[in-house]
């Protein structure tokens, strides 16, 4: 509809313009927790890392309009990442392994390099699964249910898989882990 020389928009299109804004002030706030789970999902890959939030966001983006059905948005773009980097192992099971250099940068005040180093690399030697759920379980903080809704298992793999993920992870850091526990 045009008055005076100029394009009138009707009421749809400024729903659209709200729920751009509503998911670009999500995305915001949400990235950095992502890209911190990516990285441990992905054993410190921080480009991989990049390429799931990327992925994550992507997908989320296509269900904004619904979202109002979802009870925790953060909740879900978590779960969402996780079923990503799952189906990312899938599809890349047997392609090559990028090294186990970690990429340059500076520790953060009070973080513990050799310890962070240990930890993803002990990680990293874990299977997809078994890092997801070490993942949710321990960096997420979720529940055993919740760690299971979002990987599409029952809550006794989710325990057998942590049990066995965190006997390995002690096996791997071996005496380190006394060491490191102790700081």
């Amino acid at each position: 509809m045009r008055r005076t020389g100029r394009l009138v928009r009707r009421g749809g299109d400024r729903g659209r313009t709200s729920r751009a804004d509503d998911f670009r002030e999500f995305a915001a706030g949400r990235t950095n927790q992502l890209f911190r789970s990516a990285s441990l999902l992905t054993g410190g890959d921080t480009h991989l890392a990049e390429d799931l939030v990327q992925e994550t966001l992507g997908r989320m983006y296509t269900l904004w309009g619904r979202v109002d059905r979802i009870d925790n948005p953060a909740g879900y773009a978590q779960t969402v990442l996780v079923r990503t980097f799952l189906t990312h192992r899938r599809r890349h099971s047997a392609s090559e392994r990028p090294l186990g250099e970690l990429p340059e940068s500076a520790p953060a005040p009070g973080d513990d390099p050799d310890l962070r180093i240990a930890l993803l690399d002990a990680l990293g030697q874990l299977s997809a699964k078994d890092r997801a759920v070490v993942v949710l379980r321990y960096w997420e903080d979720r529940s055993v249910e919740e760690t299971a809704d979002a990987m599409h298992v029952s809550s006794a793999a989710v325990r057998t898989r942590s049990v066995r993920a965190l006997a390995k992870l002690r096996q791997q850091l071996g005496g380190r882990f006394t060491e490191f526990a102790a700081r």
